[in-house]
């Protein structure tokens, strides 16, 4: 009996010490653990004796000292001293001559100070220090400062009041509609805390394909209580409206924007929901796109609808964000050209509190896409970039796919509306057009999975989405390098690993997905997986062969002045760079012509050969992330590895079976043999689309 007593002993603190090194990534990249660097500990803990606050107290900068206090009492253990002395601690001042929500973080007379204009400004120097602080970094002669380059920075919310969340594979919902507002889940509060570590400041609650529900009273007291969650942290709460609201729920005949029934109950709605929410942000706005209501159903314009809904929260300082995501089924046109013939015109209709939101690309959050034609086409009307956090187009959960790589290549892209230099960056910070506001949104990743994302690694999508919104000048290799300290491990040699794995996976997706400029081959419905074959579905620009465009001669669709002259959109220097099937970016072949099979591209190869290697070696690439990440096993935690692991084997089935499909069936147009030295596959064509049949049965 005593062996088996102590062996149930022994079991049982095994499980105990098991789960307390246990990462289930709850904690996400706020993780306050000792460090075990004992110079570095001594050096931190000279500046942590007290936090002396020269601000008024408001509960923002209550959430700065609270987070202070619980990140340096984890990482260094120490406990804070009521006694305000001259020296040994971290001092709150303000400094009007920094930008708003700004700060500056300096070593000083013995203290760390965090100055600000703002308390805003003081919760992210405080978010900041930690930073410095878990990412090992000498303080002691601290001077850093650092301001927001767009002031709104928003997460986009694909959530329905069901719980479900379109393309999301990270769960259910956030948002606990139905036990809301009596009910406030503390995973709210530890969303908010994540996302002003990052500087995000508003978020949109709910489905741009939205329900009416959300303007009812009874809707708008849970969104009061989510407002008032997340107001301590400095974040904003907007709602996705349905344009057809006075019809769905005021029972008019109709919602024309232009008729005084329908302005005056929009008026009279929107003083209901700044009555629950004073500091209320303002109406995120789909229209006229994919089945949702809008005004041009009533032969209006996008503008006559935004500046309806704009004037009626002008009084309470509201914004409204409306979309420029609409393209209309003509299967002889170009999607890609849809946005800009509608919102092109229209630049300088908007009234003053109108933002409109715009995809990075002008398709659909494809794996790469040119940067969409609109951004530098509209100088009089600001424009917000919508970037896709969540994988809609690049694998779901199980693809490893590290996204500020895209976010970075998109916004550093040249318009060259000003010339040289005028990056889509700086159109979105407003400084190319002195855009009098400026924003940025990117559609979350977020669920109710315990770890937040589904994907482990895809808490860094999150994390860099949010340090490019404050800053897009940093770099994706500081934005690797950073999420891989604070989340993963303190191995410096592990660190350099999973660093080259991030920067390296997008590339690798690109490749055994949509190499050489392919795009929207993908499965329909869904999305998920590949189905190049897709010839008929509900509207042409839904099918692949509308982009694809393979036949005997080549593939690729046709841009230029010969063809849909979609680059004609562009300044003169963006098209003499893609202009040419001879020297354009491989990247961006075709999306801009229609290349020969046999057509000898820069790397000596023909299209065909090319094609087939950009296939194959993505599938070889996805090898080498899952070789290199069993080189950090026993230096990350164990649960964590396993699941990247088994996630890596998942990417590497799907990468094969890309592969296999998509050599397969252009090798019906292109008649021509799988290049040395890779092996034809094993799999038939018809045994490809039997796989992707299973995701589209009901």
């Amino acid at each position: 009996m005593k062996t088996i007593l102590n062996k149930g002993i022994i079991l049982f603190l095994t499980v105990i010490l098991f789960q307390a090194k246990a990462d289930d990534g709850y904690r996400l990249w706020l993780k306050y653990d000792l460090l075990k660097n004992s110079n570095k500990v001594a050096e931190y803990k000279r500046f942590s004796g007290f936090i002396k606050n020269q601000f008024p107290t408001t509960p923002i900068i209550q959430t700065a000292e609270n987070e202070l206090k619980k990140g340096l009492s984890g990482l260094l253990g120490v406990t804070f001293s009521k006694t305000i002395k001259t020296s040994g601690g971290i001092i709150f001042q303000r400094d009007n001559s920094i930008p708003k929500e700004g700060f500056r973080i300096e070593a000083k007379n013995g203290n760390i100070v965090i100055s600000a204009q703002d308390d805003k400004g003081i919760l992210y120097g405080s978010f900041e220090l930690l930073r410095q602080i878990q990412t090992e970094n000498t303080i002691s002669n601290i001077n850093f400062s650092s301001s927001p380059k767009i002031q709104l920075r928003m997460l986009n919310h694909w959530d329905n009041v069901l719980g479900t969340i379109e393309r999301g594979y990270a769960g259910s919902s956030l948002w606990k509609w139905y036990e809301l507002p009596e009910n406030i889940d503390p995973r709210y509060i530890e969303y908010a805390r994540a996302n002003a570590s990052i500087g995000i400041n508003a978020v949109v609650l709910n489905n741009v394909n939205a329900s009416a529900r959300f303007l009812t009273k009874e809707y708008l007291a849970k969104v009061k209580a989510l407002a008032d969650v997340f107001r301590p942290y400095g974040i904003q709460v907007f709602l996705s409206i349905n344009f057809a609201s006075p019809k769905i729920l005021g029972k008019l005949k109709n919602s024309d924007p232009l008729e005084p029934e329908v302005k005056q109950w929009w008026n009279e709605k929107a003083k209901e929901v700044y009555s629950f929410i004073p500091d209320f942000g303002g109406f995120l706005v789909k229209a006229n796109s994919e089945g949702e209501p809008g005004p041009q159903e009533f032969g209006r314009t996008h503008a006559d609808g935004a500046n309806m809904l704009a004037e009626a929260v002008k009084p309470f300082n509201g914004l409204v964000i409306w979309r420029a995501f609409v393209y209309g089924p003509n299967p002889k046109g170009d999607r890609y050209k849809e946005a800009f013939n509608e919102f092109k015109p229209l630049d300088g209709q908007f009234a003053k509190n109108v933002i409109v939101q715009v995809k990075n690309g002008p398709i659909d959050f494809m794996p790469r896409e040119p940067f969409h034609p609109l951004f530098g086409a509209m100088p009089k009307t600001p424009l917000a970039m919508e970037f896709q956090i969540t994988q809609e187009y690049i694998g779901f959960s199980t693809n490893l796919v590290f996204l500020p790589s895209l976010f970075k290549e998109v916004l550093e892209s040249d318009t060259y509306v000003n010339g040289k230099g005028s990056t889509v960056a700086k159109v979105v910070d407003g400084s190319v057009h002195n855009y009098p506001i400026t924003a940025i949104a990117g559609v979350a990743n977020t669920g109710s999975d315990r770890n937040w994302t589904g994907h482990f690694m895809s808490q860094a999508n999150w994390y860099g989405y949010g340090r490019l919104a404050w800053n897009h000048e940093i770099s994706s290799e500081q934005i690797a390098e950073e999420w891989t300290k604070m989340t993963l491990t303190k191995d410096v040699n592990s660190q350099k690993i999973i660093k080259n794995i991030l920067l390296s996976s997008r590339e690798t997706y690109v490749n055994f997905t949509n190499p050489l400029g392919l795009h929207h081959i993908m499965g329909q419905g869904i999305h998920f997986g590949m189905e190049p074959w897709l010839e008929k579905s509900a509207r042409p620009d839904w099918t692949a062969i509308y982009y694809h465009r393979a036949d005997s001669l080549g593939i690729g669709f046709d841009r230029t002045a010969n063809g849909s002259n979609a680059l004609g959109l562009y300044a003169k220097e963006v098209q003499n760079q893609w202009n040419n099937p001879q020297t354009c970016d491989l990247r961006y072949l075709l999306w801009f012509h229609h290349v020969s099979w046999n057509q000898k591209l820069s790397t000596g190869k023909t299209l065909w050969d090319e094609l087939c290697t950009r296939y194959y070696s993505g599938v070889s690439e996805v090898e080498k992330l899952q070789n290199d990440w069993s080189k950090v096993k026993g230096n990350v935690d164990e649960e964590v590895f396993e699941d990247v692991k088994g996630r890596l084997s998942a990417q590497h089935r799907e990468a094969l079976n890309w592969r296999d499909a998509c050599v397969l069936y252009f090798q019906t147009h292109s008649k021509q043999p799988i290049p040395v030295p890779f092996i034809k596959p094993e799999r038939t064509l018809e045994e490809m689309k039997k796989i992707v049949e299973i995701y589209q049965l009901k």
